[in-house]
């Protein structure tokens, strides 16, 4: 990138990493983070990001939510919300390809789009991972970055929706990278998953057709993810270096 070439607004991207580690898994270093994390988004908003007063109390309710569970809960709590199903999955190219070879493929190419422009995950980073791909937005110019993530609202909405039925804390995190985008947060029918035991129970015996042994269920009817501008390089998408109101 040139120095004529547009830069990252600060307030934005401030806000995307804030909220990127935010919705990680929260092991020992991201719970320390937590009081930085709250300033980074008072802070963020202060200096012009798109994150209302009711949205910013959210997420501060959010933060204190995992900052007083034990330890040992707020983890179990994540697993349970984010790896216990599809619906709230944070690997956006499960909502679009589910476990086919086209997610496989999606994968490689987004991969390769993230090093061109000089984003180099590890080897066992996914780059459609929804912290690594707020990572990537933002250190998109302002106007990239919100056609970026305004393909992906569609996903995000989805799985809005499942973490309110799940009334979890972490609806708010993505609420606001949806209204960072420029979008309103509106409302998605996000059918209710079976248990993750019925889905992996044996089919019973002599039952020729079972609906679910052994098989995962059908991906989240979106539409396919298209980028624009310069986002475009990157096919799609840790930040590195939520209960809806």
């Amino acid at each position: 990138m040139n120095a004529l070439s547009p830069q990252p607004d600060p307030a934005t991207a401030a806000a995307l990493r804030a909220l990127a580690r935010l919705i990680d898994y929260p092991g020992r270093e991201l719970r320390e983070a937590l009081p930085e994390l709250r300033t980074m988004l008072h802070a963020a908003r202060d200096g012009g990001a798109c994150i209302a007063a009711d949205r910013l109390a959210a997420l501060d309710a959010t933060i204190a939510q995992i900052a007083a569970a034990d330890a040992l809960d707020a983890e179990a709590e994540y697993v349970r919300v984010f790896d216990s199903g599809r619906a709230c999955s944070l690997h956006l190219f499960e909502h679009v390809h589910g476990d086919s070879r086209e997610r496989g493929q999606a994968l490689v190419d987004l991969r390769r789009s993230y090093e061109d422009v000089g984003l180099l995950l590890a080897p066992e980073e996914l780059p459609d991972y929804l912290p690594v791909v707020l990572e990537f937005a933002s250190t998109q110019p302002p106007a990239e970055a919100r056609a970026f993530l305004g393909e992906l609202v569609h996903i995000l909405s989805a799985i809005h929706a499942a973490l309110r039925r799940l009334q979890s804390a972490y609806a708010a995190v993505i609420a606001a990278v949806v209204e960072l985008a420029g979008e309103r947060v509106t409302a998605v029918d996000a059918p209710a998953e079976p248990a993750i035991d019925a889905l992996w129970e044996e089919p019973p015996a002599f039952d020729g057709c079972a609906s679910y042994g052994r098989r995962a269920p059908p991906p989240v009817s979106v539409d396919p993810v298209r980028l624009v501008g310069e986002a475009r390089r990157a096919t799609l998408p840790s930040s590195r270096d939520g209960v809806m109101p």
